[in-house]
């Protein structure tokens, strides 16, 4: 009888991004990628030319010296040359490192030399950006990407040099699918930035889920408007998944203010596209002020993610004919929980909708999840709150250099810093932060449900609720509010609007109204600024 141990039920068949190229000049090699350039032209190429241009830049950085594990980083916008460097470095066996332009020069100097990249690739725009922190690094070689149309200025080296000349495939290296392809730094909020690195087979599978029903559901008829920075999380995987799947991509470059991106979604009919709820709360405002002005010629999906998005955020988008697909997900982790009613659920009353649609949802196939408290994993109950813990063959296994070894399990699960709690349907609903959560008399206190309540409130535009330090109690929260233009709001009547929604002891203590809260690099709401702004805040004597 043969042995099982003889039988080979499939062929062995490495997932590495080389698949997705073969497959895209395969059957979409006409599929248009559309990019917004700095002067506000559009430029138009297709996925056919940026497999030649892939393959070029992969033949060069290798002619130049570029061996597998070498760190190539990037700093750019989105547009089809970044493309190029998503699908020509780690082709090569190299890592493509994509650097954060909106963190300060100090810390992509730091990010730069921890990950000892020896290439980078700059925008001629970011140039500025650059020369602030160019003295501090040890980088080989610089290519200069001329993405205004502008020459080259000395003494960098020409990205357009790297890739011109007559076409000549690459010969693929036989990479093992576990090489590592790219690596995200994480914002560094709560310390020094680590990078998490990714491999071929989890962007590949990563790319698959995607292009699943239950979760973007990208496919050849979208036109993905990736408004995602393409540095931040890997831009959602959709530089990867887009060219799988052979949907039309739409790449805004440097233009990311409300007007720009709906002009773009109008003007190229967008089908998908997603970000944190700031920026679709800034469109939605620039939407609602001149429906007329931007038409949705098509449906629109918009992915939602980053931190949890207000009610009003929902409620506006559907009243627009937008479907918000609410998510969660990190720099470790890339693809994480989806928020899609049970068909069962779509005969709901709508209000029991929204409250499961504000969830973050389930983990998407081949990702599990758990929410562990002090005594083991919390039961479904909606109540009981754990840290939620993930595992998967996209979550990152380790940071760079081993950094950080705590924030994995000795079971190999994900710690992700996130406290949650979980339903009987297997909804889950992220409640805060660990550093975010407040504790006051011995008793937890959510900040993002206060602020997502805050948030319906008419006359609110934006909330933030951190906790202080407080004598009597340990911490209070303090409500942090920008009221909508126009408007004047006072502390009783939010106190008064959140009463019937909380116990007692969670209505914020005192409000402070403000013009701005600061945002994250990414984004959010930056808390650890607020947290430090308000750290001598004096209590009324109770």
């Amino acid at each position: 009888m043969q042995m099982v141990s003889e039988w080979r039920a499939t062929l062995t068949y490495p997932l590495t991004l080389s698949r997705v190229l073969e497959r895209m000049i395969r059957y979409w090699g006409h599929v248009d990628v559309v990019t917004r350039r700095p002067d506000r032209s559009l430029h138009r190429t297709t996925y056919a030319d940026l497999y030649r241009r892939a393959h070029a830049l992969a033949r060069a950085l290798t002619r130049l010296g570029i061996r597998p594990g070498d760190r190539v980083a990037t700093l750019c916008w989105n547009h089809s040359m970044h493309m190029e460097c998503y699908l020509g470095i780690p082709i090569t066996g190299a890592i493509l490192h994509t650097l954060n332009l909106r963190l300060h020069p100090s810390d992509l100097a730091y990010i730069v030399n921890h990950a000892e990249d020896r290439f980078l690739i700059v925008d001629d725009v970011l140039l500025p950006l650059f020369e602030q922190f160019k003295q501090e690094v040890r980088l080989e070689r610089v290519f200069v990407i001329p993405f205004s149309g502008e020459s080259v200025p000395e003494p960098y080296e020409s990205y357009e040099e790297l890739v011109k000349g007559p076409f000549e495939p690459f010969p693929y290296p036989d990479l093992p699918e576990d090489t590592p392809a790219m690596m995200c730094y994480t914002s560094g909020t709560t310390g020094r930035p680590k990078g998490a690195l990714y491999s071929h087979r989890a962007m590949v599978l990563a790319a698959m889920a995607t292009m699943l029903a239950d979760t973007f559901a990208v496919s050849r008829r979208d036109t993905i408007l990736a408004v995602v920075p393409m540095f931040h999380v890997a831009g959602w995987v959709l530089p990867f998944s887009a060219p799988l799947a052979g949907a039309r991509l739409v790449l805004p470059g440097p233009h990311l203010d409300p007007e720009s991106v709906l002009e773009l979604i109008s003007s190229e009919g967008a089908t998908f596209s997603g970000g944190v709820p700031t920026v679709w709360l800034g469109i939605l405002d620039a939407l609602e002020r001149s429906p007329e002005k931007y038409p949705l010629r098509r449906e629109l999906r918009v992915a939602v993610g980053g931190s949890a998005p207000p009610e009003s955020l929902l409620r506006r988008m559907k009243r627009a004919g937008i479907r918000l697909i609410h998510g969660w997900g990190m720099t470790e982790v890339l693809i994480g929980i989806q928020s899609h009613l049970k068909p069962y659920m779509e005969t709901w009353p709508e209000e029991q909708q929204v409250a499961m649609q504000l969830k973050q949802g389930m983990p998407v196939p081949l990702l599990e999840a758990r929410i562990v408290g002090p005594e083991g994993e919390v039961p479904p109950d909606d109540r009981t709150m754990g840290e939620l813990q993930v595992r998967g063959p996209w979550v990152a296994g380790s940071y760079f250099r081993g950094e950080a070894p705590e924030a994995w399990t000795p079971d190999g699960w994900f710690r992700t810093g996130d406290v949650a709690v979980w339903d009987a349907e297997g909804f889950i609903k992220i409640v805060d932060r660990t550093k975010d959560l407040i504790k006051s008399g011995g008793e937890w206190i959510s900040s993002v449900d206060l602020e997502n309540a805050l948030m319906t409130y008419p006359k609110v535009k934006e909330a933030a609720v951190i906790a202080v330090p407080h004598p009597k109690w340990m911490e209070r929260p303090l409500a942090v509010v920008v009221p909508r233009e126009g408007e004047t709001v006072t502390e009783e009547e939010l106190r008064e609007y959140l009463r019937p929604k909380f116990a007692k002891w969670w209505l914020p203590d005192a409000f402070v109204f403000t013009k701005e809260i600061p945002k994250t690099s990414t984004g959010k709401l930056a808390k650890l600024v607020l947290r430090e702004q308000f750290k001598d805040w004096k209590w009324p004597e109770s």
